[in-house]
């Protein structure tokens, strides 16, 4: 996965990516849960909305890392001196 190399690293790209997907697939089940009526569908609805966006999330997050476009430079920090 060297694909990127800008500002974030594979590892946070990864954790951000699950996190996210956490809070997501809480809420597609709870959804699911309220249309369906059944938990064990609801759950399967989850698990594998879980599994296939962490893995589209993270394609996303790194090909959004190459565009330059509405970044802004960090400050240059002055050198200290000796």
């Amino acid at each position: 996965m060297f694909l990127f190399r800008q500002l974030e690293s594979h590892p946070r790209s990864l954790v951000k990516a699950v996190s996210w997907r956490i809070l997501g697939s809480l809420d597609t089940f709870v959804w699911s849960l309220l249309m369906t009526g059944s938990a064990k569908i609801a759950g399967s609805i989850a698990v594998f909305e879980i599994l296939s966006k962490i893995f589209l999330f993270y394609f996303h997050e790194r090909a959004w890392d190459a565009v330059p476009w509405g970044r802004r430079t960090p400050p240059v920090q002055p050198a200290l001196a000796p």
